[in-house]
């Protein structure tokens, strides 16, 4: 495909840069009155329009009529394989309770867990499948997706399973990452380290012999799992080559960024309480940190302090979090712009915690995250629009007309 009359492309680089960190986070690169070329479901090449090559006999041409293209967003942090919906839960939170209550309850993600026990895989593909779609629609094109939700063995493999499925059954590049630690299920309660030793040789053991997930994850926080206990699952999860991304300092300064580090982490993510020991450690490592603004915004609580982390020179990306309990929304578009309106982002590097360091987050930016010759041609085409800050500014109003994921357009 030739695509023409491209009002500003957004996110050409080099190629060479795996992610962007401290002050190279504040750069852009963007080309006005532009055209781009695909082939075989990849960038090919770009340029301004008073250059523009001539079509070829093969060739799709479209105009982007004045629009913005930008790389699709890169998401990778999701728990989009749930059964239901906790809306009791959001009464509840309307009514004064915290996260903290109505776990301590019974709530939160055990009720997610009873809820996925009951329903069967093929319902539960189902359910996902529709918010893949709803997440493809408003640009994201590349996702990684947690169990968590199960809890028992079987449970968690249902999960992955799903995620299997949706990997295969949707052009969006999806990513694996199994969380059995996300609470100690029902029948371990006050049995936490008997729970763990489930986790560390039952579940991991399993989930490496079917080849379902490429990362590990413990929920290691205030109320959940200890830096002890997030020592051993990653210590077991190394034998099977799984990569640590950690839930950390969501609920309390919990010492999940630096048993994160420890372990080669890809990402330490929420963050919403980190501290000056937290930030220098991470600016001397390529352990991301993300965050995730859709739970501090559903939950109200403090956002991380990803201005501090930007200068600080560590390397930031958003993700949204999407998950039935503290952040029901998918909506990355929402997210890089609460990046910007409450974490006081400028809109360059928003976008860029966004895509290119979204996609480094998950082992991905080689192929995507920027509009670079040879990556995987995902990308959005919106209205015209006054400025790249209009962007964020307009968090509200509808401005994507098309989106393609390895240069197909995608219906919805």
């Amino acid at each position: 495909m030739l695509l023409r009359n491209i009002g500003v492309l957004v996110g050409v680089d080099g190629g060479d840069t795996p992610f962007l960190r401290g002050k190279d986070m504040d750069r852009i690169n963007t080309i006005e009155n532009a055209w781009l070329r695909i082939r075989d479901g990849r960038f090919l090449s770009f340029g301004k329009m008073d250059e523009c090559p001539v079509a070829e006999p093969d060739e799709e041409v479209a105009d982007a009529g004045g629009g913005y293209v930008f790389p699709s967003f890169c998401d990778s942090h999701t728990h989009i394989v749930y059964a239901g919906s906790r809306e009791r839960e959001f009464i509840d939170k309307i009514n004064g309770l915290s996260y903290e209550e109505i776990a301590r309850r019974g709530g939160g993600i055990l009720n997610s867990a009873d809820l996925l026990h009951e329903t069967s895989e093929d319902e539960l593909y189902n359910q996902a499948m529709t918010r893949v779609r709803e997440i493809m629609a408003m640009g994201t094109g590349c996702v990684e997706i947690k169990s968590g939700y199960g809890l028992t063995t079987a449970d968690e493999l249902k999960m992955l399973r799903v995620i299997a499925r949706i990997a295969e059954s949707t052009p969006m590049k999806v990513k694996a990452t199994f969380l059995g630690a996300h609470a100690v299920g029902r029948a371990f309660a006050g049995r936490q380290d008997e729970y763990v030793s489930l986790v560390c040789d039952e579940m991991i053991p399993a989930v490496a012999a079917e080849g379902l997930a490429e990362f590990v994850d413990v929920f290691c926080d205030a109320g959940f799992f200890t830096v002890e206990d997030t020592d051993r699952i990653l210590t077991a999860a190394s034998r099977y080559g799984l990569r640590p991304k950690i839930h950390a300092n969501e609920l309390a300064i919990s010492g999940g960024v630096q048993i994160g580090v420890k372990h080669g982490a890809l990402s330490v993510d929420h963050l919403e309480r980190i501290g000056e020991e937290e930030i220098a450690l991470l600016n001397q490592n390529q352990t991301v940190a993300t965050m995730l603004p859709g739970a501090s915004f559903f939950l109200g609580m403090p956002y991380g302090p990803a201005r501090k982390v930007i200068e600080s020179g560590a390397i930031l990306a958003l993700a949204s979090d999407y998950n039935p309990g503290s952040s029901p929304s998918g909506n990355m578009r929402m997210v890089m712009s609460l990046g910007c309106i409450k974490m006081k982002l400028s809109p360059s590097q928003a976008i860029n915690a966004t895509t290119i360091n979204g996609a480094y987050a998950m082992g991905e930016s080689r192929d995507y995250g920027s509009i670079v010759p040879g990556k995987i041609a995902n990308f959005y085409i919106t209205r015209p629009m006054p400025s790249i800050d209009f962007y964020p500014y307009a968090y509200a109003t509808p401005v994507i007309t098309h989106t393609y994921i390895k240069g197909k357009e995608v219906k919805f």
